[in-house]
């Protein structure tokens, strides 16, 4: 049996490797540093926020899901929906990414595990 990477150890991965690229990280919510679920907050080219959780895919792996689609360009909404989640969840991790390839850094690191 191998061991998971903490969520604290993935967060500091994707930060690394975002300002490895030239981009900017920072965790806006602190969550449980060994096991707390993640979610990533990240533009697109366009300039439009968008939402995205780890969630286990169930082939023994995690995947980065899109959520809050709904709200995907409407910062107030996505606001809201972070705060429900934050509400339900204190032990979730919030990080806000702003890189031209923040999507795929944060998919290739955030399926460890």
């Amino acid at each position: 049996m191998t061991a998971r990477p903490t969520s604290r150890l993935l967060i500091q991965a994707l930060i690394r490797a975002v300002q490895g690229e030239g981009g900017f990280a920072t965790v806006l919510h602190k969550g449980d540093e060994g096991a707390g679920a993640i979610v990533v907050q990240c533009r697109n080219p366009g300039g439009e926020m968008r939402l995205f959780e780890r969630q286990p895919d169930f082939s023994k792996g995690y995947a980065l899901v899109p959520v809050a689609t709904s709200s995907w360009g409407n910062e107030s909404g996505l606001a809201q929906y972070l705060e429900r989640r934050r509400k339900s969840d204190p032990d979730i991790w919030v990080i806000e990414l702003d890189s031209a390839d923040a999507e795929r850094l944060a998919a290739a690191i955030l399926a460890e595990g």
